[in-house]
């Protein structure tokens, strides 16, 4: 199959995760891998017939009967028309493109997600991944900071997992917002805080972050400070994507193309690229 070109998806379901943020299921063909045969941190490109075409991370699991999940924040010129989407519409999909977590390196290891944000995106699919293979992981920590309480994404999923005893979740909020008093041991805090005093086996553990560029330096130097290697710290630079096919140059950074190469390097990998991380 060519993966260039847009098939057709049909809305099946459409879930308001906040205010300003929505997850669309989409329904392909059963059997095109742009559903069934892509990684955590992998994207694809959606088309909105007279709006344009945007690139987004997948948010779910790879799925044999054609479903994709995609968490949609309505600010830009093709999202903001998909709010007025409805089940039955369709839209276009090309993909799946770039290089995702490295999951075969995870096994036997400890893992912490880091997200900020939108960030939390990407990240789901890369925890329903590790859900999948709990029993063969060690320790999962989940450190995730929103502006506020309320652009948290997904939290009562997170928040049972955490009372499942799946995996330990840390939450913070740059502004208080309205509903502190609704989250107990949410810290109104900076993200990169939730690392302080932070306690980890930095042998044992790999690092993987989404988030907005502005935050990466102080995420990286904090892990860094607790003895995590560079080559445990993976960072999807998604923000970055354009065209998805390494032709119009938007997702450069030093010799390498985000969409190509990435969008998820190894911080190893990007360490000597003037300007990987601004």
């Amino acid at each position: 199959m060519n993966s260039t070109i847009p098939v057709p998806a049909v809305v099946s379901k459409i879930r308001q995760v906040t205010a300003d943020t929505s997850l669309l299921t989409l329904r392909t063909n059963l059997d095109h891998p742009v559903a069934s045969s892509f990684l955590p941190g992998q994207f694809l490109q959606l088309s909105l017939p007279g709006a344009g075409e945007i690139p987004l991370s997948y948010c779910g699991s790879p799925s044999s009967e054609g479903d994709i999940e995609l968490c949609i924040r309505h600010v830009g010129h093709v999202t903001t028309p998909l709010k007025a989407i409805v089940p039955g519409e369709a839209v276009g999909v090309r993909g799946p493109y770039g290089r995702g977590f490295p999951m075969p390196t995870y096994t036997g290891q400890d893992l912490l997600l880091i997200a900020g944000g939108l960030g939390m995106a990407p990240l789901r699919s890369l925890l329903l991944a590790l859900l999948k293979q709990r029993k063969f992981l060690g320790r999962l920590t989940l450190l995730y900071g929103a502006r506020e309480i309320e652009s948290l994404l997904f939290l009562d999923e997170l928040l049972k997992l955490q009372r499942d005893g799946v995996m330990q979740l840390q939450v913070a909020a740059d502004h208080p917002g309205h509903g502190l008093n609704a989250l107990p041991g949410c810290r109104i805090a900076l993200l990169p805080a939730l690392l302080d005093g932070l306690d980890i086996d930095p042998g044992q553990t790999c690092a993987a972050l989404c988030g907005p560029p502005v935050v990466y330096p102080l995420l990286v130097s904090g892990l860094q400070l607790l003895g995590v290697a560079d080559n445990r710290i993976h960072l999807s630079m998604e923000r970055r994507m354009k065209c998805g096919v390494g032709r119009c140059g938007h997702c450069a950074v030093g010799t390498r193309l985000c969409c190509v190469d990435g969008p998820v390097f190894s911080y190893a990998e990007l360490a000597g690229l003037e300007g990987a991380l601004v």
